[in-house]
């Protein structure tokens, strides 16, 4: 059996995507990762404040602070891939694109095409067989 089957065990298996986009200085290919959890903490004013709360970020959090680094409107990108499914950070490092379907995940590729050329695209993750 594969992960074809759109169902395995009870559980809904989505199509997966890694986002590429021109970087704005050296217009390679570059893709938004997680390098390090955002941390959080407090200044008080009259006394000390110890605590950091880790924390990651949420997919749309991530690529809307990548803007100004790739030549692509990452504003307008995240309003395209939320139209399509939902932005992820998968294993708190890598930003993917979760579409419910194939035929989803090929009319976003077709839109990003559209409206940003080569400035902006998604590369499937192939799936593996179940051992």
């Amino acid at each position: 059996m594969t992960l074809n089957h759109k169902f395995i065990l009870g559980y809904y298996i989505m199509e997966r995507a890694m986002l590429w986009f021109k970087c704005a200085d050296m217009h390679d290919p570059v893709r938004p990762v997680i390098k390090k959890q955002a941390q959080i903490g407090w200044e008080a004013k009259n006394r000390q404040v110890d605590l950091i709360i880790e924390g990651p970020l949420k997919g749309d959090e991530l690529l809307k602070r990548m803007n100004g680094w790739f030549t692509a409107d990452v504003y307008k990108a995240v309003e395209i891939f939320m139209q399509y499914g939902k932005l992820k950070v998968l294993d708190d490092v890598d930003l993917v694109i979760e579409t419910k379907d194939s035929a989803q995940l090929e009319e976003l590729s077709k839109e990003l095409y559209e409206i940003f050329r080569e400035e902006a695209w998604v590369e499937i993750i192939p799936r593996q067989k179940l051992a």
